[in-house]
């Protein structure tokens, strides 16, 4: 299983995202090349070094010009304006100061002139743009389908956020900064990366927000401010000791879009690791760093230990049981099974099991909590015998299947990873059988 682990230790920012995920790609230049032929800016990368680490730092620029931080007071870094808190969606619903009229969609008509005629001092204060236009923006654009809907996802995230921060429905929310077409290039640049990476899963550290204040349109709001912290809610987040905004509305949209689960880096094989650096420096490396490569099972000899979780089930549904299993498989459990039983005034019933890391358990123990109607969990933590475990990568004429093998206690033995054999099987034209037994037997000759 190939992981993207995303560490958010400074926070996170659509252009430190994409800079860091950028140095994960083989083909750079086809990325960059895509990106300016899509017309919203013009994207280049260049090396940034932050406390001696060499990283990737992501120019997003509109008629030459880039926007820099400009109130230093502000403590985030990415490369545009700070003076309302970076990409901020600040709602104009009732503003009735702009020179053009809200009330009767009138920012949908001038939407195209503002992306296409942006000021020489590419100042964004008229740009101010509604979901349903940067909507029509992003479906006009010459990119792949799964591109377009996660990035109207994220603009989705982030309208539902300042509707409830502001009270309006999200059709009369008009974005400030996230509108403006650097800011869309910048959640594009994201959602193409991970279209081209194409990571089995993605895991994220817990959000660094920063703390303090940040100044904006509407004066001075906390740190995160409103919208983040509305799109932040279910998601670790922490403050530290930085004054100023590390985490923006687009960066906490990208983040809840794509990753799955919020913890410490998991069991990862890395293969490649990339830093996608900010504008300002701080006491701390300032940057998003990524880590992509392929999950694997660390072998503890004869005597590891699991946390056994169960819980007795006489009141819910198939349905609702199977999902909760997929929730515990999903979040990194070693494995979850249910049982039939007879309970209480006998009772049918279901028991559900989770095995997972003794160290886990009690998040596991709260999922499972959460998502069944059980009033309790038992815990009971067993010692097990493992074989030593490795993958290979075994060639077979229907292309690479991984094969996992287990050594130990007198006996080896092999088992061609499943999704691996169906892709192969597919093109092949084999059964799965045939070509489970393929790849044994190709394992087992190169091998030799």
């Amino acid at each position: 299983m190939k992981i993207l682990y995303l560490e958010c230790g400074m926070g996170v920012a659509g252009d430190m995202l994409m800079a860091a995920l950028y140095e994960l790609i083989d083909d750079r230049e086809a990325f960059i090349n895509k990106m300016n032929a899509f017309g919203l800016a013009r994207i280049s990368a260049e090396p940034s070094t932050k406390c001696g680490i060499l990283g990737t730092h992501i120019h997003v620029s509109i008629d030459d010009a880039e926007e820099l931080p400009q109130d230093e007071n502000i403590g985030h870094s990415h490369h545009h304006s700070h003076a309302d808190g970076g990409h901020h969606s600040h709602s104009h619903a009732d503003s009735g100061d702009h020179s053009h009229s809200h009330a009767d969609g009138g920012i949908d008509d001038v939407h195209d002139v503002l992306f296409n005629r942006i000021e020489a001092s590419h100042s964004h204060e008229g740009s101010h743009s509604s979901f349903s236009g940067v909507t029509r923006i992003i479906d006009g654009l010459d990119a792949p389908d799964s591109v377009k809907k996660n990035a109207v996802e994220a603009y989705r995230l982030i309208a539902q956020a300042e509707s409830h921060v502001h009270g309006k429905p999200v059709e009369e929310i008009h974005f400030h900064e996230v509108g403006s077409r650097d800011a869309i290039a910048d959640v594009l640049g994201v959602c193409l990366l991970m279209d081209m990476l194409k990571p089995d899963l993605v895991v994220s550290s817990p959000i660094h927000t920063g703390s303090g204040f940040v100044r904006c349109a509407h004066g001075i709001l906390p740190v995160p401010a409103p919208a983040a912290a509305y799109i932040l809610q279910g998601i670790p987040t922490y403050s530290g000791d930085i004054k100023g905004e590390l985490c923006t509305p687009t960066g906490a949209a990208l983040i809840k879009l794509f990753a799955s689960s919020f913890s410490g880096m998991p069991r990862i094989a890395t293969e490649k690791i990339g830093y996608g650096m900010g504008f300002k420096d701080f006491k701390a490396a300032n940057c998003v760093r990524a880590f992509l490569g392929d999950s694997f099972e660390v072998s503890s000899g004869a005597n590891g230990t699991v946390a056994e979780l169960k819980c007795n089930l006489d009141d819910m549904t198939g349905e609702a049981i199977g999902r909760a299993c997929q929730i515990l498989m999903s979040e990194g459990a070693r494995d979850a099974f249910t049982s039939p039983i007879q309970m209480k005034k006998d009772r049918p019933g279901i028991l559900l099991t989770c095995i997972c890391d003794e160290d886990k358990a009690d998040r596991f123990a709260s999922l499972m909590i959460r998502h069944t109607t059980t009033f309790g969990v038992r815990k009971a933590v067993c010692e097990r015998y493992m074989l030593d475990r490795s993958f290979s990568n075994v060639e077979t004429p229907a292309g690479i299947v991984r094969v996992k093998t287990g050594t130990g206690y007198g006996v080896s033995r092999c088992k061609p990873e499943y999704n691996d054999v169906v892709e192969a099987a597919e093109k092949s034209g084999l059964s799965f059988l045939e070509m489970e037994e393929l790849a044994r037997r190709e394992f087992r000759l190169q091998s030799k």
